[in-house]
């Protein structure tokens, strides 16, 4: 059968001083509603996929909260990290627990910070890629996005030659990933066809997938076996915090998808943007970027292209301001132009290494 992760288990250091380690951005409403990022997501899957099938992995400092937000999915559907290892290990573990549930089973990762305006065409995207999967058992299968700007934010999927065409769609064989680029080679990309936008959406069967850790990361894998074995025994709890407390702390990116040669890329056009830092938000709520988006008080002269949050209920006043963030909350503010946006995760380490403790 066919299963959907929700990857809730993420910092979100690029959205302080609103997302903490606390309550980071999944579980906050920063999208045009009073509904969390997480919820969101799990709207936008759910009227396809039956709940049993939608799993959700998260630490355990954000498992009550999360479990709260969405009352629906059965409990024994939730993967909880006893502590943050990176991607590996979570995506390890609930594929372990799938596997142990169904040994033919299909799995989709889908992080639950992601803004998706044709929400059909995310889903058609989504079973075509379970299908692929379940043709192609030992590809793992990636969706790009076909960029329509210079991004030098994201991450990119170099294709090569076509695959097959599966349901009117084309699919591609993956040359290789491509780290973010400046903006240079960003326009580069954008000109020519076999460059696309990496949402880190990736399918594979759980058969496959837990061999390639057996293959690339065999201290992930060895952990992970021990764990499936006591998965429905009373010492299952037991056994999951010792064997991932020895887990390796690595992505799923380096760890196996970039070491693996069978990969298979769908592109697709659904209107996607990665919630990542304020500057995406501006983006996606606004109509233009002259446009100032505010929520608060706030009073302004000559200020234009500004995203202004007041979250504290203080009045913002603003002269002469443009293309500027400003996030005023109870105990912080954050003032930043939006071409720097990305280095507010630089500001949250240097709030770890001067001991701010209180404010992360």
């Amino acid at each position: 059968m066919n299963y959907l992760i929700l990857m809730a288990g993420g910092h979100g250091t690029r959205l302080w001083p609103v997302s903490r380690e606390k309550e980071p951005k999944q579980i906050q409403p920063f999208i045009g509603s009073n509904e969390t990022l997480l919820e969101q997501t799990f709207k936008r899957v759910v009227k396809k996929f039956p709940l049993e099938n939608i799993y959700i992995t998260t630490v355990k400092n954000h498992f009550s909260e999360i479990r709260k937000l969405l009352p629906k999915i059965p409990l024994k559907n939730f993967s909880v990290e006893p502590e943050r290892k990176d991607t590996a290990a979570a995506i390890g573990l609930v594929a372990t627990i799938i596997n142990k549930r169904d040994s033919e089973s299909i799995i989709t990762t889908i992080n639950s910070d992601h803004y998706i305006e044709n929400k059909n065409e995310y889903i058609k995207i989504i079973q075509l890629a379970q299908k692929l999967a379940s043709e192609k058992e030992k590809y793992t299968i990636l969706v790009g996005i076909n960029p329509n700007y210079p991004e030098t934010g994201y991450g990119y999927i170099k294709m090569k030659k076509a695959f097959k065409e599966i349901d009117d769609h084309e699919s591609f064989y993956v040359d290789r990933f491509v780290e973010k680029p400046d903006l240079k080679t960003a326009k580069t990309y954008l000109k020519r066809w076999e460059y696309l936008w990496n949402p880190a959406l990736f399918t594979w069967s759980t058969k496959n997938l837990l061999n390639l850790y057996k293959i690339h990361l065999p201290n992930i894998y060895r952990r992970l076996r021990r764990i499936q074995k006591s998965i429905g025994t009373k010492q299952e709890k037991t056994v999951i915090s010792e064997e991932y407390s020895k887990m390796d702390k690595i992505s799923i990116d380096y760890g196996i998808l970039e070491k693996t040669k069978k990969l298979l890329v769908i592109p697709a056009d659904f209107d996607w943007t990665d919630i990542g830092h304020w500057r995406t938000i501006k983006d996606v709520l606004s109509s233009s970027a002259k446009e100032n988006l505010i929520k608060g008080k706030h009073v302004g002269v000559g200020s234009e292209g500004n995203l202004i949050y007041s979250f504290s209920g203080r009045l913002i006043a603003t002269a002469g301001l443009k293309n500027m963030i400003i996030i005023d909350t109870a105990d912080a503010v954050l003032i930043c132009h939006k071409n720097s946006a990305q280095d507010v995760k630089k500001l949250v380490e240097e709030l770890k290494i001067k001991g701010f403790k209180k404010y992360l």
